[in-house]
């Protein structure tokens, strides 16, 4: 089995510059819940003068908490968005920091080294009850310097892992530009390191996004993110379109005989619904398959 983390609600609705109502908001976490995702990233900590988008998170995180065994996680950039997370209640936290300098300083504005000071400290304070998810971006692939070495890599996961036992640390594929020998390799080496705590974030700019998650589920992940509909993108990596979508990662792991816990006609309605919010980029290709939809 795999467990879906489901990020539509902030990753996939993010980028978007109109403010996506507060309502449609929480329907579609509601939407995704109703299909069996029970791991949401659910909006982001941020100033609202960054992200607008992500003004309402505490609103969408109440409503969301109320959802009988949904695990929710927000992102929390700074020592202001760890509070607030603490404070309103989230059950996982999301760090981020890139693994490559150029990204980082376009992304927070700081180097790596000054990112993983503070987040050392964040995650030292962390309560124990509180889990925490540490996405290391650009693992594979760089907008800004290109293909990443892989030593740069383990030597930033050989020094993150040791932060907490027990976190959850994504190597996410920010651009889509990585390939699944790629994935497999540095996947199967932290989880033969550091053991099974990995996860992988990956997006679909090059159509590799469901043949990387399998690879990642090849080398030991059993934690994939993906987005309903195939919304999102990060805005701070130029050229990188949706994330994989969820309803495709699904397919696939469905006919592979690996169980995602989800209902199939309602994942399509949850993803139907996210494709359509204004202003979003959909992606994806089962929602497109009329013998998918009768499946």
């Amino acid at each position: 089995m795999i467990a879906i983390s489901e990020v539509s609600p902030r990753d996939g609705l993010q980028p978007i510059k109109g403010f996506v109502p507060t309502e449609t908001k929480i329907e579609l976490v509601r939407r995704l819940y109703a299909a069996g995702l029970r791991r949401m990233e659910v909006g982001s900590f941020v100033s609202p003068r960054a992200i607008p988008q992500m003004a309402d998170t505490g609103d969408v995180l109440a409503e969301a908490l109320k959802l009988e065994g949904l695990e929710c996680t927000v992102l929390v950039p700074n020592r202001r968005g760890f509070d607030a997370a603490l404070q309103a209640g989230a059950h996982r936290l999301g760090y981020f920091m890139s693994a490559t300098e150029g990204h980082s300083r376009a992304n927070l504005n700081r180097g790596i080294e000054e990112c993983l000071a503070e987040l050392s400290t964040l995650v030292s304070e962390t309560p124990a009850h509180v889990k925490i998810r540490f996405n290391l971006s650009t693992c594979y692939h760089c907008p800004f310097e290109g293909v990443v070495p892989e030593d740069a890599v383990k030597a930033l996961v050989n020094r993150v892992a040791p932060l907490n036992a027990a976190m959850e640390i994504s190597l996410c594929d920010t651009t889509g530009n990585a390939a699944p020998d790629q994935v497999k390799r540095l996947i199967g080496w932290a989880i033969e390191t550091h053991g099974p705590r990995f996860a992988f974030h990956g997006h679909d700019t090059y159509g590799m996004g469901v043949a990387n998650a399998v690879a990642a589920y090849e080398a030991g992940c059993r934690v994939i993110d993906t987005s309903a509909g195939g919304i999102g993108g990060c805005p701070y990596a130029p050229g990188a379109t949706g994330n994989v979508a969820t309803e495709d990662v699904v397919w696939a792991f469905t006919r592979m005989g690996v169980e995602t816990g989800t209902d199939w006609a309602k994942l399509l309605d949850a993803a139907d619904f996210a494709a359509a919010v204004p202003g979003a980029t959909p992606g994806g290709r089962m929602r497109g398959v009329p013998a998918a939809r009768a499946a």
